[in-house]
């Protein structure tokens, strides 16, 4: 990449074309997103933000939360309100986490670092990809304050996933997020149109880890990736460590009771940003019949369309314990490195306060269906 026009070489001039507020930053998520549009080269946008094949799905992820509808109740004497959740047993102060997504090194110097600078300032919890520009050791040696689970792609090699998985471990992280619903990858044509490829200057350890430092695109990810994983290896993995094991990419309530036979610690609700199969059920639209699958049993998250404050209410009100934001935090890493990453999560726990407000509940915690009007 030397000599390249990076994209925080634009943040500037972008940022003077949408409105901002005293801190210079923008003051919605669409505006992160012109930004972040506005700077990044076309191979770099296609990757972050592209879905599979007609990206129904991705289209849906947002649109299923927007036409959920909020019922709110009035003269409920609220003059605070209070954002937070539990998660794995531990208080968090409000329910936005940091997705685990990759290659962050193309948005910002920093990398998963500038990203976890970011979730710090914003009492975030951060999921570090398998796939970032950043090791677990080095994320944690950088950022040591930071809350960090890490999620993890099992590898053809079971020792070499071993050893990352008991890096992460020895280096202070809470869970292990497993992701089952890649390998294959998805037909993402607009990364088949800007030949969109992995590796260059830009190093992602654990692939190296695992043997391959050479250009790959999306496509070439079985070779490195597990293809033949069962619901009897997610046991075997977790056995491991003694931490915490999600599994994420579950949108079938049976498959959410599989993962509670297999004894995990949670369960999240996501299509990968709607990158996987095309015409999948929304995050929005799968979280309620999972959620009474695994009725209480273990934790659930959700994922996919996360852009409001109150889409995190609306998930709750289906039985979310807790979201997690992918592409947004993107946007904030492009527009502002870690001062924006802040801002997108600081947006997003001040729509959720200025929601549940507005709502008539005190508590986050308290939301349940009574919030969404069955009639819509």
């Amino acid at each position: 990449m030397t000599g390249a026009v990076h994209p925080w070489d634009r943040r500037a001039d972008a940022l003077a074309t949408v409105p901002t507020g005293p801190d210079g930053l923008p003051v919605t998520l669409a505006d992160y997103r012109t930004v972040f549009e506005s700077v990044l080269p076309p191979a770099t946008l296609g990757y972050y933000a592209g879905g599979g094949a007609d990206e129904v799905t991705l289209r849906e992820n947002v649109d299923a939360w927007q036409r959920l509808t909020l019922w709110p109740r009035v003269l409920r004497g609220i003059e605070t309100v209070d954002t937070s959740c539990e998660l794995l047993g531990r208080r968090l102060p409000h329910p936005f986490l940091v997705a685990p997504t990759a290659f962050h090194g193309l948005a910002d110097p920093e990398g998963e670092i500038g990203t976890a600078r970011g979730a710090v300032m914003a009492d975030a919890l951060q999921v570090l990809s398998t796939l970032a520009h950043t090791g677990p050791r080095d994320l944690a040696d950088a950022v040591p304050d930071v809350r960090r689970w890490f999620q993890l792609y099992v590898l053809r090699d079971r020792g070499l996933t071993r050893s990352i998985l008991e890096e992460a471990v020895a280096c202070g992280y809470e869970a292990i997020v497993i992701t089952v619903d890649l390998p294959p990858a998805g037909r993402r044509e607009r990364e088949l149109r800007t030949h969109f490829t992995l590796g260059g200057d830009l190093a992602v350890p654990s692939i190296a880890t695992a043997g391959s430092t050479e250009a790959m695109t999306m496509f070439d990810l079985p070779n490195v990736f597990d293809p033949t994983l069962t619901w009897s290896d997610i046991g075997d993995v977790a056995s491991w460590c003694d931490l915490p094991v999600l599994v994420k990419g579950v949108l079938h309530p049976a498959d959410a009771h599989e993962a509670v036979e297999q004894g995990v610690a949670g369960v999240v609700v996501s299509n990968h940003g709607g990158r996987q199969l095309d015409t999948v059920p929304s995050g929005a639209e799968a979280l309620g019949p999972v959620a009474d699958a695994i009725a209480g049993r273990v934790d659930v998250l959700v994922d996919g369309g996360i852009r409001r404050g109150t889409d995190a209410i609306k998930a709750r009100a289906l039985g979310a314990d807790a979201v997690l934001v992918g592409r947004p935090i993107l946007y904030g890493l492009a527009a502002a490195g870690p001062a924006g990453v802040a801002g997108v999560l600081g947006l997003l726990r001040a729509e959720l306060e200025n929601g549940l407000a507005l709502l008539g509940t005190r508590r986050f915690t308290d939301v349940d269906r009574a919030a969404l009007d069955p009639n819509r």
